[in-house]
């Protein structure tokens, strides 16, 4: 059986990049924009306040933890309101450590931050089926990932970067299932707490090799096609053949990126009776044909990054 959450992490590849221990004392305030990248934050003592842009203020306790897959405007402060006077620059005790507010008051929060990279050819597509932020209370598993994460961060051990992306992989996907389906925005999470379309949506994945229809969904799912139809837009947020075909364009991506099957082999593992109708799909969804994009997909975007606690 396929499990789409897995899916979608993997293709994502989320690759180390920046993981922080951080002490606060006092009213401070950080603030990050243009960012792009995921965010996440694990708060050990004490709390603080987080604010994504576009959102209401989340509210961080001991034990809590939050997920931003994709950060371009944030700020988190303490508890306290920052006002005029709060400390905003960071102070760097050592590599990785980072003291926030007044630097000689005892610590009244003490958090593990850290970013990372999703390093898919089609991160932006994977990225819009997740919800735009992740908020878990009670997060003792969460935090026992981050602290293994920072752990793994500092430490001078062979097969680092392997270890720490399959971390990664883990703390999303726990993450994502903590966070529960059925109140998030539409998109895959909350198209799999819904039983009937779970079912759809596996099928999908399990066999993107196989012709799909709505019809053929729709009995995946045992429910009508209208009603199947109108069920699967409105909670996962897109219609469902086009899905079907974000999705096999995603699969179509990360084999060309990989050039380890010709055209031909691609089009058929996604369900294309002919390299050329896949050619002409897969230009009309990416802008360019499959043999161009292999081409101009930048070695940045396979495995492989810079680990840094800095």
């Amino acid at each position: 059986m396929s499990d789409p959450l897995a899916d979608v992490v993997r293709l994502l590849k989320p690759a180390p990049s920046i993981a922080k221990r951080v002490t606060g004392a006092g009213r401070w305030i950080v603030e990050r924009r243009d960012l792009g990248s995921p965010f996440y934050c694990a708060v050990v003592e004490g709390g603080c306040r987080l604010r994504v842009a576009g959102r209401a203020p989340l509210r961080l306790a001991a034990g809590d933890f939050a997920l931003v897959p994709e950060a371009h405007a944030f700020a988190c402060a303490s508890l306290e309101a920052p006002g005029p006077g709060a400390v905003r620059r960071p102070l760097e005790l050592s590599p990785g450590v980072v003291r926030l507010g007044d630097p000689e008051a005892p610590a009244d929060v003490v958090m593990l931050v850290g970013h990372c990279a999703f390093a898919s050819p089609d991160r932006e597509l994977l990225v819009s089926l997740l919800p735009e932020v992740i908020h878990v209370h009670g997060a003792d598993r969460l935090t026992a990932i981050v602290r293994l994460i920072d752990d793994e961060t500092r430490a001078d051990r062979a097969a680092r970067e392997r270890v720490l992306g399959h971390l990664l992989e883990v703390l999303m996907i726990d993450a994502l299932r903590s966070s529960g389906g059925t109140g998030a925005m539409p998109g895959l999470l909350r198209g799999l707490a819904d039983p009937r379309l779970g079912a759809a949506l596996r099928d999908i994945h399990a066999h993107p090799e196989r012709p799909q229809s709505v019809a053929d969904l729709a009995a995946a799912a045992a429910m009508s096609r209208s009603t199947f139809y109108e069920r699967f837009r409105r909670e996962v947020g897109v219609a469902p053949m086009e899905y079907v075909t974000r999705w096999r364009m995603s699969l179509a991506k990360e084999m060309l990126a990989g050039r380890a099957e010709p055209i031909a082999e691609v089009a058929r593992r996604v369900g294309y009776g002919s390299a050329s109708a896949f050619s002409v799909a897969f230009a009309r969804h990416v802008g360019a044909p499959p043999g161009a994009f292999a081409a101009r997909t930048p070695p940045a975007s396979r495995p492989g990054t810079q680990v840094s606690a800095a």
